[in-house]
């Protein structure tokens, strides 16, 4: 990868580092910056459950500035992003999910700061996450969607984004495959050398349809006694989904959230993601990338990533028990063709989801976006009347 000649100073600004998709990524965007001639710094409005999303960072003798600004968004915590801007003092100011979004987009406008949002999740609905996007469309220089599936939903709402603003640059990320850390993984969990086992790596959210795959599992376990589910997340389903499958007794492994989920899906013949809705799930390229063969449900960007069957095996929506057990039976009969599959997905993820390509094309969005600075907007920050503080400069 070639370096560019000029470093650009980004502050990334979050909401927090609670396990998501969106927390993870800016982790390892912030580990590979620096290969595009990235300063980062990062900051975060609030601490939840100790920041786990930021373990990578902090084994890097990397902290995040936590600004500790907990509850609603006010405009107390817009006074005080809008300082820490100022004493960063970047280049250009990068906000993900909704609360920096918001105060991130108003405060950087106010020091006219460029300003770039990127979009993490088609799950909108809320009528303060509706009034957040239109602000996000009004401060915004860009925005980035992480699939086209989520770019075009992004579009369909009136007043969040131009079509010229809103761009799709798809995630990338580096892990460290290590061949082999699966058969520890096995002897500590208990799971035997010859066991089937289909491995979920996702925050425990009703989204990620755990229900669904517990209830596959229960109609497969006749037919493959040996069968085992392994369950790699946390989040506010934990207590429901370790009930619901209390009577299936070891045929459901529940190991909590794992900075480092490689080792856990080299354990794994397959891994399941039997979303009801996913922009473009992290899990699907760590599963390319170890060399493990997925299923899937074909929603939001997951047929952009599995973008033929040489990849994985696509479950139609909305997912049912029945469409995971056959395709999970299909693949769990198969040996030979899932070999294949492992095979054809880390050839993809070396193809198009490593993270120097990822951070090159963020790399070249800053670099347009400083260059343009054509400071459309600003805002009055000692207005408390937000939405009416902003001005037109031209």
């Amino acid at each position: 990868m070639t370096e560019p000649a000029d470093p650009v100073r980004v502050l990334a600004l979050i909401d927090h580092f609670v396990q998501g998709g969106a927390e993870t990524l800016l982790s390892r965007f912030a580990l590979a910056a620096s290969r595009a001639a990235i300063q980062l710094s990062i900051a975060c409005l609030e601490e939840r459950d100790g920041n786990p999303a930021a373990a990578p960072l902090r084994a890097r003798g990397i902290e995040p500035v936590n600004l500790d600004l907990v509850g609603r968004p006010g405009f107390g915590a817009l006074r005080a992003v809008r300082s820490h801007i100022a004493r960063v003092r970047p280049q250009l100011v990068h906000t993900h999910l909704g609360a920096a979004d918001l105060l991130g987009g108003l405060a950087a406008r106010s020091l006219a700061i460029p300003v770039i949002s990127t979009v993490h999740t088609t799950l909108w609905g809320k009528r303060r996450e509706m009034m957040m996007r239109r602000v996000v469309g009004i401060c915004a220089d860009r925005v980035i969607a992480v699939s086209e599936s989520a770019r075009q939903e992004y579009l369909r709402h009136p007043g969040w984004g131009r079509e010229d603003q809103v761009v799709t640059i798809y995630n990338g990320i580096d892990v460290s495959v290590s061949p082999g850390a699966g058969a520890q993984v096995r002897q500590v969990l208990g799971i035997a050398p010859d066991d089937l086992v289909v491995a979920m790596a996702s925050a425990l959210r009703p989204e990620k349809a755990h229900d669904v795959a517990i209830e596959a599992l229960r109609m497969l376990l006749p037919r493959f006694p040996n069968l085992r589910l392994l369950i790699v997340g946390q989040g506010a389903l934990r207590e429901a989904i370790a009930t619901s499958a209390d009577d299936l007794g070891k045929a459901v492994v529940m190991v909590g959230f794992k900075p480092d989920v490689m080792p856990y899906l080299d354990a794994a013949d397959i891994c399941l993601l039997p979303s009801r809705r996913d922009a473009f799930p992290t899990t699907i390229i760590e599963a390319l990338a170890a060399g493990v063969p997925i299923v899937a449900t074909a929603v939001g960007g997951i047929p952009e990533i599995i973008t033929g069957p040489q990849l994985g095996v696509l479950i139609p929506p909305p997912p049912s028990p029945r469409s995971v057990a056959e395709a999970l039976a299909a693949l769990l009969e198969r040996p030979e063709r899932r070999r294949a599959l492992a095979t054809a997905g880390r050839l993809a993820y070396e193809q198009r989801f490593t993270a120097d390509p990822w951070v090159r094309r963020i790399r070249a969005l800053y670099d347009e976006v400083i260059a343009e600075r054509a400071d459309r907007w600003t805002f009055d920050w000692r207005s408390p009347r937000s939405l009416r503080g902003l001005r037109a400069r031209r």
